[in-house]
């Protein structure tokens, strides 16, 4: 197997296979020898367990996750790749290279058909331009990954470990919370690629809760008051959610105080716990 770390190869395997990234999709392959090998050791493969892959690249992090797992489906949307991961895996025989888009494959019957019951985690680079939707398809399909561990632009992995109700707290903070507890594994500066995008970048965590952490009667309602609230950040909640919902400031005023709540008080400074009371106090406003 050759050396997917070493710039000399890589653009010789591109090379022969006439390939060239494209901006449009997002393409920055990782290359840092030092970091695939933690993150396949971080996310949990094993002999036991299997691994969703999205966006393989040339199949750097692939080939780490493969000696670790006992299968690997990465999901490469540019066909372009194809003939290139067919070279850099041909000696895993516990590979399967899918070509899709991940948001609109059917998941289920994917992990269904690939893994049937066996354990499944979450390994992957994400294009930044797709992070957040991406993530939002993984943890809203209901599918039993335990573990999402996957890499991101330092200021969106910053944003997605958040405690709630801190300054660095923002709608999707939230709602992975809801759904995961986040956790930020490392750093990797923008040397780790090629091309080397304009921003560090950072891997993340989130491991699959085995229940909410608060009870709304309609999680996307709630969702939708979270986005509300976090809408206009210079402005109160109140103004916030008045402004992007249409509900009256005096009847989101009292539902405030009812929650025990601050009428002044900023979407930043309120607990996911805070926000589903005031989605309670709220009924079918929202």
């Amino acid at each position: 197997m050759e050396n997917l770390s070493d710039l000399r190869v890589i653009h010789s395997i591109l090379e022969r296979h006439g390939f060239r990234f494209s901006k449009a999709l997002g393409q920055n392959f990782l290359v840092d020898a030092t970091v695939c090998p933690r993150m396949a050791e971080l996310c949990g493969a094993d002999g036991n367990t299997c691994v969703l892959e999205i966006g393989p690249g040339i199949g750097v992090l692939t080939s780490e996750l493969a000696q670790r797992a006992k299968k690997v489906v990465a999901v490469e949307l540019d066909r372009r790749l194809l003939p290139v991961l067919n070279e850099t895996l041909a000696d895993f025989g516990n590979v399967k290279i899918v070509h899709g888009d991940v948001l609109e494959l059917d998941l289920a019957a994917l992990l269904r058909a690939e893994f049937g019951g066996d354990p499944v985690v979450v390994c992957a680079n994400l294009p930044y331009y797709i992070t957040t939707p991406i993530l939002m398809r993984l943890l809203e399909s209901g599918l039993p990954f335990e573990a999402i561990t996957v890499m991101v632009q330092k200021e969106v992995a910053d944003r997605l470990t958040a405690r709630p109700g801190g300054k660095n707290a923002g709608a999707i903070t939230v709602t992975v919370d809801y759904y995961a507890k986040a956790q930020k594994l490392f750093g990797v500066s923008k040397g780790a690629f090629t091309p080397s995008p304009k921003v560090d970048s950072a891997v993340i965590r989130l491991t699959r809760r085995a229940a909410p952490p608060v009870e709304v009667n309609d999680p996307q309602a709630f969702f939708r008051l979270v986005k509300a609230a976090f809408a206009q950040r210079r402005k109160t909640a109140v103004n916030s959610v008045s402004a992007t919902l249409g509900i009256p400031k005096p009847v989101v005023a009292d539902a405030l105080v009812a929650c025990g709540l601050d009428v002044n008080v900023r979407a930043e400074a309120l607990s996911t716990e805070a926000l589903a009371a005031l989605y309670r106090a709220l009924g079918g406003a929202v």
